[in-house]
């Protein structure tokens, strides 16, 4: 009996480290409170250049990692290039702004 109380304590902590483990974050994954706050970012901004009547959101692409905000797609005029950034800036939260829209 204290033999299968032992191996009971062993896998619950095995159990522990490993949910622990899977919750932090490196360079080239998030956690999983960063994914949440990087969804709810992607979110707000398309949810902005889909409100703008001028813009084509549906060829722009919101990608956000860490806090960083990549737009990439194409848009009609410079004008709609700087407007899609000016949208992306105006959301709390970001860090950082890579705004690779190519005007074609």
């Amino acid at each position: 009996m204290n033999k299968l109380i032992r191996i009971t304590k062993l896998l619950v902590c095995l159990g522990l480290i490993t949910a622990f483990l899977g919750c932090n974050a490196t360079q080239k994954k998030e956690s999983t409170g960063e994914y949440i706050d990087d969804s709810a970012i992607t979110t707000k901004i398309k949810a902005g250049l889909f409100e703008d009547a001028k813009l084509k959101s549906l060829q722009i692409e919101v990608k956000t990692f860490k806090g960083v905000v990549q737009l990439s797609g194409f848009v009609d005029s410079a004008e709609s290039r700087i407007k899609a950034g000016d949208i992306a800036e105006r959301v709390q939260g970001i860090k950082e702004l890579k705004n690779d829209l190519v005007v074609k």
